[in-house]
């Protein structure tokens, strides 16, 4: 694993559980939380390292599985502007059903420009989620004045900020990263939302295998066919 173990395993020890392990309330399903502890918590974090505030307008960058939950969080958080970037029509698609108003394909638009003249002139927050030179710099280029980068990506290798990028005065932007906020009373917080019907992750469930059969599972997640963003691996 990541930090631990076994979490793939029928049964896992939870290191201090007293501060790291929540309960999920019965009337939620695993399906419904299953993303919550590692997916949706970062990808919310970016919304709200970006400080998301109601009216802003947000375009996200990439719409995996953490990307669109970045969605989901700016339009949770009041954003009057969601947009969607990507370069695969399922994961466009997926990006209106978790709250972009707009998603475009870089394949086909200069995505830097949509974004200034559907925003009038630049976002208030970009969530870079993908981790490339190409999507950082496209991010911090569609900004307005004295806007935020929020970035989610694990960059492979050396990041190269483009400083013409900030304009004069280094334009007042803000750039912010992000990991997963975890623990106990974080769990608490998004399953209450779940539970409240202010989000529903379950359309990121898109394959769901038995233990015995992970690694079928793994090879579809790695070729990325069928329109898979998430597999849930049920013992």
């Amino acid at each position: 694993g990541n930090t631990i173990d076994g979490a793939q395993a029928e049964y896992l020890l939870v290191p201090h559980a007293q501060a790291n392990l929540a309960r999920i309330p019965d009337e939620l399903t695993d399906e419904q939380v299953v993303l919550l502890a590692d997916i949706a918590s970062t990808g919310f974090g970016g919304a709200e390292s970006g400080r998301v505030k109601i009216g802003d307008a947000v375009v996200v960058f990439a719409q995996g599985p953490i990307g669109l939950c970045a969605t989901a969080g700016a339009r949770l958080m009041g954003a009057s502007l969601v947009i969607g970037i990507d370069g695969d029509e399922d994961r466009l698609q997926m990006a209106k059903r978790m709250g972009a108003d707009v998603a475009l394909d870089y394949r086909e638009v200069d995505v830097v420009a949509e974004v200034r003249r559907l925003t009038g002139g630049g976002a208030d927050v970009a969530i870079e989620a993908l981790g490339t030179q190409q999507t950082f710099e496209s991010a911090l280029r569609s900004l307005r004045p004295a806007g935020t980068l929020s970035s989610l990506g694990v960059y492979s290798g050396k990041l190269q900020i483009p400083y013409e990028a900030f304009a004069a005065g280094i334009g007042d932007h803000r750039v912010v990263t992000t990991l997963c906020p975890g623990g106990k009373e974080r769990m608490r917080r998004l399953m209450e939302v779940i539970r409240r019907g202010r989000v529903d992750l379950t359309p990121l469930l898109t394959h769901t295998f038995s233990l015995d059969q992970i690694s079928g599972a793994y090879d579809l997640f790695g070729e990325r066919v069928d329109g898979v963003l998430k597999i849930a691996i049920k013992p």
